[in-house]
């Protein structure tokens, strides 16, 4: 009976051990170690996840790894057959692999020891591909960190995964020892902006900080070309894209502004260089039905690595980023808003941001950035000193253009404003007379007929359209770049008149007011008749009686 309690004893332990092993094998290894890996980044939606290449023994400083073997991280035998028959450049000696004699993961170790990072980029890529057991990971930034802890001491691959948010960038694969320090990862998030060059065709204002600069606003007149520029910063690591780097400007203009394609320039701007890019092999200009995003047109560099191919002797760096900066002109239309709400034009950026991906196609986007053009009107009233409406005006407006040459002596004048670059129209009920699609500058009112019965001005009334808006804008949000809207006259016959601004409706709105005419001496009136016919009298009755009184001495 003894016998059968110990061999059903002896059964029931083996089951229980079954069953425990059974367990043990369905739940992951726990990392148990005492070494954690830290990487700064603030920002969410990354997975940092750690793989064990090699184990081995850390020295006092955490700088070196002794006793070197394979970690369970990797699939080791595929890895190490990879490794001896690569035919990546960075990896290759004397035509053959450097790893070409290696057997163990000491020798792969002694092969790797001291090379240069593009010799690890290499190598982490060819290890992507042979992982084996996650060794631990990191999900969720703490005070802009990321932390992998309970690991053992060795050699780890860490890979960037996650869903990322806008402007943000995967990290190039990491190698990293377990020293328990923190690590900034390769990852780089492009810059972009988009700028409005803002001038004046009159005399410059020095005490305007935004005039003849690239700015968030401007202000132009109906039929300018209004000139913009979009900047792109490459990631300093561009050149290790192991597929190509996409860099694609996206541009939206609202209906008031018609964009210019023979305008586009592109060029690749580095330390004080410029080079030119080719249209068509550097980059392509995309419009119309090749835009299928909603945007007003494209600028597309399907992969930023290639310029260097097309430009060999241009110096455009391949070991840190450069801008890519794109110009190009819109014309401001008559059916452009005028006033506050102005006319609007936005970009972002689009670029790669996966380093590791072979494939590509996984892109990012900068934010959106806005800038804004503006128009303005003047109106005009034309009423006598009574403040009573006239009819029977006529005007011409003319503005100031002023050019410089090159021994920077400047010449201004005056030109009428042509139907072109302006919307005149007259409220003959009213005696409105107004002018839409006007830009900041100095300008006369050229007063050609009067009403009847009064006189026009002798000199044109002369006065300057001023308007102040934002040089930074953050694009909205309920609030306007145009902070103010003014007009003063400067010169001529009418030296009271004043403007009353409106920002909203962008109107300068004035009164024109005309003198009835003198009353002055004439001659050739009824007054001078009426005297030669009484002096005719008095002479016809001096006669008769100079007669009578001769008639009367003769008696």
């Amino acid at each position: 009976m003894k016998k059968l309690g110990k061999a059903l004893l002896g059964l029931i332990a083996a089951v229980a051990m079954l069953f425990t092993g059974l367990t043990v094998g369905a739940v992951p290894a726990m990392a148990v170690g005492n070494y954690s890996i830290t990487i700064e980044n603030k920002d969410e939606g990354h997975t940092y996840t750690a793989y064990q290449v090699f184990s081995g023994t850390l020295d006092k400083t955490g700088g070196k790894l002794s006793n070197v073997s394979w970690g369970d991280g990797v699939d080791s035998g595929r890895l190490l057959t990879a490794l001896q028959n690569t035919t990546e450049a960075a990896l290759q000696k004397d035509s053959k692999s450097i790893f070409a004699e290696a057997k163990t993961a000491q020798d792969v170790a002694d092969a790797l020891s001291g090379k240069s990072d593009e010799v690890a980029q290499a190598f982490a890529t060819i290890v992507s591909k042979h992982l084996g057991t996650e060794a631990g990971s990191a999900k969720t930034p703490t005070d802009g960190k990321y932390v992998i802890s309970g690991l053992e001491a060795g050699y780890y691959f860490i890979n960037d995964t996650g869903t990322l948010g806008e402007g943000d960038s995967y990290s190039r694969f990491m190698l990293q020892l377990t020293k328990n320090q923190t690590i900034k990862p390769k990852s780089e998030q492009p810059e972009s902006s988009k700028k409005v060059w803002d001038s004046t065709d009159s005399t410059p204002d020095p005490s305007d900080p935004n005039d003849g600069k690239w700015t968030d606003s401007a202000d132009y007149d109906f039929g300018d070309p209004v000139p913009f520029k979009l900047t792109g910063k490459v990631a300093d690591n561009y050149y290790l894209y192991k597929s190509a780097y996409k860099f694609v400007f996206h541009d939206k203009e609202e209906a008031g502004l018609e964009f210019k394609p023979d305008t586009v320039v592109v060029k690749a701007v580095f330390n004080s260089t410029e080079v030119e890019l080719t249209k068509g092999t550097d980059y392509t200009v995309k419009t119309g039905n090749d835009v299928t995003d909603g945007d007003t047109f494209d600028i597309e560099i399907s992969d930023v690595k290639a310029l260097v191919t097309n430009h060999p002797d241009s110096g455009i760096p391949t070991a840190k980023g450069f801008d890519i900066v794109a110009t190009y002109s819109s014309t401001l239309l008559k059916t452009a808003n005028v006033g506050s709400a102005g006319n609007k034009n936005t970009m972002h950026l689009e670029y790669s941001r996966n380093p590791n991906s072979e494939q590509g196609g996984d892109t990012g986007e900068t934010p959106d950035h806005t800038v804004i053009v503006f128009t303005y009107k003047t109106i005009f009233n034309k009423v006598n000193s009574k403040d009573e409406s006239l009819t029977g005006a006529e005007f011409t407006l003319q503005k100031e253009y002023c050019t410089t040459d090159q021994d920077n002596n400047t010449t201004c004048e005056y030109k009428d404003v042509d139907d072109e670059n302006v919307t005149k129209s007259h409220d003959a009920t009213t005696n409105k007379y107004e002018w839409a699609g006007l830009d900041a500058g100095n300008y006369q009112l050229v007063e050609t007929k009067a009403p009847d019965g009064y006189n026009k001005p002798k000199d044109p009334i002369k006065f300057t359209i001023t308007a102040k808006h934002e040089a930074v804008w953050d694009g909205g949000n309920g609030s306007s770049a145009l902070t103010s809207l003014n007009g003063n006259t400067t010169d001529g016959l009418i030296k009271d008149m004043s403007f009353t601004g409106n920002e909203t409706d962008g109107s300068l709105t004035a009164s024109v007011i005309n003198k009835s005419g003198s009353e002055l001496p004439e001659t050739g009136g009824i007054g001078t008749t009426i005297l030669y016919v009484a002096g005719a009298a008095c002479v016809i009755a001096a006669g008769l009686w100079f007669a009578l009184r001769r008639r009367t001495s003769a008696r």
